[in-house]
């Protein structure tokens, strides 16, 4: 399994590749399109996001300590840039995800490419997938002390 920083290293390569902008729009678009979609069960209330122009649900479960994301979203950009936020902190333990810098964002251009409205999107998902982090290390930490 990698780790963050090295999925955060493969995605700046493959951004690095695309000069142009409308490519790495189309990169993320490509991405939503291939991504998994959610199951109607879990397109609720409950899992939207809030501070998201779209509509954005993100699922959560734990595996074996580790965090596994799934997330799906009305528009396409949207729904490829929460795709590179999964494959970056999904399948890591909640204390990982908590100290991950994600400098990936920055490095590949994405929030100064992104409309204001698509960026605090931007930083409404993360902060939900630290949130989720949070929940599930509070969690094991009460278990752990029940011994």
């Amino acid at each position: 399994m990698q780790t963050i920083e090295e999925t955060q290293a493969e995605v700046i390569g493959e951004f690095a590749e695309l000069d142009d902008w409308m490519d790495r729009y189309q990169l993320l678009i490509d991405l939503g399109e291939e991504s998994e979609t959610l199951s109607d069960d879990d397109k609720t209330d409950d899992n939207l996001i809030d501070g998201c122009q779209s509509r954005v649900w993100l699922t959560c479960r734990e595996e074996e300590g580790r965090l596994v994301f799934h997330a799906e979203s009305d528009a396409l950009i949207v729904k490829g840039i929460v795709t590179l936020l999964i494959r970056v902190m999904s399948g890591h333990t909640p204390q990982e995800i908590l100290d991950a810098d994600l400098h990936f964002i920055n490095d590949i251009g994405l929030t100064e490419h992104l409309s204001p409205t698509r960026s605090n999107g931007l930083l409404a998902m993360v902060k939900q997938m630290r949130m989720y982090a949070l929940a599930y290390k509070a969690k094991d930490e009460e278990r752990a002390a029940q011994g």
